[in-house]
């Protein structure tokens, strides 16, 4: 009897020995740095299952066993949720360190860069060509589009926020859309409720409007509320806005480089040397700068600019119609001289 007892004891040390070891070795397992010596990119597809996972991670050498790893989760009675995407592993990173991030939802962000003066058809084009975004609406026409971001009627152009957005492997082009939709509107908002009284534009859209155009005519952004002043000053004025990016956008895809003298005669909505008043949408996606120039514009009594001819695009502006026309003849000298000189460079 006295040897059966010891018989079984011994049995049982040896089962606690063994249980001891494998505990030891899952947590090894779980815990101690990767196999891998450098960054390990891995792909999460939606619907995927922890062991699918798992597999994956070991397959591409971030674990050194799954399924040691997954009697450690069962051990600790856990059922990580991970999330679809695609991670960039960290060299060593244990099993642990790994699951963390993928329950954590750390993917690799992509990004998309929408430059102030952008069109929503760029937008749409920049949306299509981009590799890790997932196209769901290519064909659809704009009106379309507009009504699944729940904005139905509402013309597209110049809603939209230019910027760098960063998103996740996967994402839908309507996303990203919601994203520049709703940001616009916040932007819009915020430059209306900061707007000067006295102000010739008379809503939102309308500096939104005016905003578009100041856009298109400078990239210095201290010209900007110069820019706008001239257009602010003319709308009160009652003097049309002679605006060549608003004949440009009515021509669209026509637009070969060149405005004719046909295209500043043609009696079209966003001809604004021949119609008064603002076009009757945006013609671009203006930036944070531009909005605040329109609510906030410097009027000097200018009423005309015109480029400079230097190399940093920089404008003229005159008060009367004599100091732009010789403003204008500066302007034209620079570039004879600048296509007389050694290579068609900028004159010394």
């Amino acid at each position: 009897m006295r040897t059966l007892r010891i018989v079984m004891l011994a049995a049982l040390l040896v089962v606690a020995a063994g249980s001891l070891l494998l505990w030891r070795s899952l947590e090894n397992a779980a815990v101690a740095p990767g196999p891998h010596a450098a960054t390990v990119r891995v792909h999460v597809r939606p619907g995927e299952g922890l062991r699918q996972v798992l597999g994956t991670l070991a397959a591409r050498g971030a674990l050194s066993g799954a399924r040691e790893v997954e009697l450690w989760l069962r051990l600790h009675g856990r059922n990580p949720k991970v999330r679809a995407g695609t991670y960039d592993i960290p060299p060593r990173a244990s099993a642990a360190e790994v699951l963390a991030q993928l329950e954590r939802g750390d993917v690799v962000l992509e990004s998309l860069t929408i430059v102030e003066g952008a069109t929503f058809r760029e937008f749409r084009r920049a949306l299509e060509a981009h590799p890790r975004v997932r196209a769901t609406l290519r064909g659809r026409p704009d009106a379309e589009v507009m009504a699944a971001l729940g904005a139905p009627g509402v013309h597209p152009e110049g809603r939209f926020f230019p910027d760098t957005y960063r998103f996740s492997d996967g994402t839908t082009d309507l996303e990203i859309l919601q994203l520049a939709y709703r940001q616009m509107g916040r932007e819009l908002d915020a430059a209306w409720a900061a707007r000067r009284a006295d102000l010739p534009v008379r809503s939102a859209y309308e500096a939104l409007v005016l905003a578009s155009i100041v856009e298109k005519e400078t990239a210095l952004p201290a010209e900007r509320p110069l820019v706008a002043g001239v257009y602010t000053t003319r709308l009160r004025k009652g003097m049309r806005l002679q605006s060549d990016p608003t004949v440009i956008y009515g021509i669209g895809e026509r637009y070969d480089g060149d405005i004719r003298s046909r295209d500043l005669q043609a009696d079209t909505p966003y001809n604004t040397y021949v119609r008064a008043g603002l076009p009757p949408t945006p013609i671009a996606l203006p930036g944070r700068e531009s909005l605040r120039a329109v609510v906030a514009p410097r009027e000097t009594g200018a009423i005309f600019f015109v480029a400079t001819g230097e190399p940093d695009g920089s404008h003229f502006f005159s008060s009367t119609y004599e100091e732009h026309r010789r403003g204008v003849a500066r302007m034209l000298e620079r570039q004879r001289a600048r296509a007389r000189a050694p290579g068609g460079g900028a004159p010394p």
